[in-house]
């Protein structure tokens, strides 16, 4: 059963900042008024909203038949996702955190990803899976992981993250719409950031990426919790003359690399930033890609700044691990040095 597309509130909505928080809330609160079949399944995310609060007044609202608290189960909360997808209906589940993803991983990859092949189209697996990923709220390290690329690794799923706040109030609509299932990773330690949204534009494809600040010296690309940190290098780099051309990435399955190609033949460099290891992760692919398709307008080698092949460090140690805008600039200077 397809959902019903997207429509855009009246004028009347209003212009108005949002954190990326309140965005998820707005956006799940517009999912569950559109559509009946729409239910949020998850631990905490009905009485007490969340641990991040984004379910906030959503059970209050719609009843605890549509917003549903969970066991501590993940792989309960996803199989029982799948049942009810088979049913008709259009589950979205939070995982509380993104380390809390793996008991869940058998489901995810041999059902979730496999029903819609297995049953030769047949069967649709309408599933939102909601994951805050990603480090630097001083957490230990099932609380600060970037497990990204093992999903996008996956035939079945579409994997998307969101950066700001005007996304994420579009990309879990669109992602909850989708018929395929999505693993929507939100970028915990920006949660709290804000902007300006207006409800009545509307929304680019959930499965593009789009240049968030044009420039001509260096393409950085990035997704999720590292779009900011690119911006911030940018905006320090301007100071000295240098304009970084920023891509948000926004879909990491399947690839929308067509900006990025675009943007390289330009510049001529690229600078990869992710949070997630480096060894065969998204960068990994993206960096294979841009070499295979704008190898003659590379003038130097694609440059990655990611977070270490290690376990999540003690959080007295994050500020170490991650990516940060002097890491970022570093690998700027080094890419225009040669």
């Amino acid at each position: 059963m397809a959902a019903p597309a997207l429509e855009r509130p009246t004028a009347t909505s209003g212009t108005q900042t949002v954190t990326i928080a309140k965005a998820l809330n707005m956006g799940l609160r517009a999912a569950l008024e559109r559509d009946p079949k729409v239910l949020v399944m998850g631990e905490d995310v009905g009485k007490l909203g969340g641990v991040f609060r984004i379910t906030d007044g959503l059970q209050k609202d719609f009843g605890e038949h549509r917003v549903l608290d969970t066991p501590l189960a993940e792989s309960g909360i996803i199989g029982t996702a799948v049942g009810l997808a088979i049913r008709g209906y259009r589950p979205v589940c939070e995982i509380q955190f993104d380390g809390f993803i793996f008991p869940g991983f058998d489901q995810i990859v041999s059902q979730l990803a496999k029903l819609h092949f297995r049953s030769q189209g047949r069967v649709k697996m309408p599933v939102v899976v909601r994951v805050p990923f990603g480090g630097g709220i001083g957490a230990v390290e099932h609380h600060s992981e970037s497990p990204e690329s093992f999903f996008a690794h996956i035939g079945g799923l579409k994997v998307v993250s969101c950066s700001n706040p005007v996304d994420a109030y579009w990309m879990l609509q669109q992602a909850i719409d989708c018929d395929d299932p999505v693993l929507f990773f939100e970028p915990k330690r920006r949660y709290y950031e804000k902007a300006r949204l207006d409800p009545t534009t509307p929304p680019i494809p959930l499965f593009s990426s789009r240049v968030v600040r044009p420039g001509s010296a260096v393409t950085v690309a990035a997704y999720g919790p590292m779009v900011r940190t690119c911006l911030d290098a940018a905006t320090a780099a301007a100071e000295d003359g240098r304009e970084l051309e920023v891509i948000d990435l926004r879909t990491l399955s399947p690839l929308d690399l067509d900006p990025v190609y675009e943007s390289v033949r330009r510049t001529g460099r690229l600078v990869l930033v992710s949070e997630a290891p480096s060894e065969a992760s998204i960068t990994s692919e993206i960096a294979t890609r841009v070499q295979q398709d704008c190898f003659y307008s590379l003038e130097a080698p694609v440059l990655r700044v990611t977070g270490f092949d290690t376990p999540y460090p003690p959080s007295k140690l994050e500020e170490d691990y991650l990516p940060d805008l002097d890491r970022v600039l570093d690998a700027v200077d080094r890419s225009l040095a040669y």
